[in-house]
Parts: C-alpha cells; sequence; structure tokens
C-alpha cells in the first residue's frame, strides 16, 4: 500500500488538486504494477510564510496569490 505525501503551497483551487492526485495515483500504480485504489495520495499545505528558498520566505519572495489560479 504505497502512501505518497505531496507538500504545497496553500492556495490552490480543489479542482487543481484532484488533478494532480488523479495523475499521481496513476503513475504510481502503473509503476509499480499495483491497482489504484491501494495507493493513497496525502496532500499536505504549507503557509507561505512558513517555507522559504534562498533566504526569503516565500510570501516575500513571490507575493501573495502566487501558485492560484
Amino acid at each position: 500500500m504505497p502512501i505518497v505525501t505531496i507538500k504545497l503551497a496553500k492556495g490552490r483551487p480543489v479542482e487543481i488538486k484532484r488533478e494532480l492526485v488523479a495523475a499521481v495515483t496513476q503513475a504510481v500504480a502503473s509503476s509499480l504494477k499495483l491497482s489504484p485504489e491501494i495507493i493513497t495520495v496525502l496532500i499536505e499545505e504549507l503557509d507561505r510564510e512558513n517555507w522559504a528558498t534562498g533566504g526569503l520566505l516565500h510570501s516575500d519572495k513571490f507575493g501573495k496569490g502566487y501558485g492560484e489560479k
């Protein structure tokens, strides 16, 4: 029973997350030759103020709403 964890910045619409988990589930099932029904995908959403790259908080680096559509 594979468990895949995806960490994302908060703000993406649920429709995008549905597409993401469907694609990841199919990729893992196909790669491991398993039934998609036993694949678990967890999404952990992070506040941009709690995530930094290159010494800069993402809330400062990218601004409010970055990644949202």
